[in-house]
């Protein structure tokens, strides 16, 4: 009988993808983002920036949610960044603890070459 180990998960497969938060992060539209973040993480990047500057509002559920995508990213040796957030947002994720695991930064905003946009529905 032989036996074989499992191959090792490919090398990441892109090296950095951006995504845009428009709307407000919470618990009503969270299935959709995670949904989003999830196939995002199939890509396998290297780093991943979540832009929070259209962003308005976000709660626990979305927090453990950003915290969760930290934590596999970190697993394969990957990095997740916040970005520009709004001054309130910014106050929600440090009185968190988020700045202390997940780096959270100002930056200028670049031009994009391609874009994918999840609309939510009315609620």
């Amino acid at each position: 009988m032989t036996s074989t180990l499992p191959s090792s998960p490919p090398d990441s497969t892109v090296p950095h993808v951006r995504v845009e938060i428009t709307d407000e992060l919470d618990l009503d539209g969270l299935p959709e983002v995670a949904h989003v973040l999830d196939q995002v993480l199939a890509l396998r990047p290297r780093e991943v920036t979540i832009d929070l500057a259209g962003c308005r509002h976000v709660d626990a559920a979305a927090i453990a949610l950003l915290l969760d995508v930290h934590r596999r990213l970190s697993r394969r040796d990957g990095t997740l960044t916040l970005s520009n957030p709004h001054p309130r947002i910014r106050r929600i994720l440090d009185t968190a603890g988020v700045g202390a695991t997940v780096p959270v930064v100002d930056s200028p905003r670049t031009p994009v070459r391609g874009r994918a946009r999840v609309a939510s529905g009315p609620r």
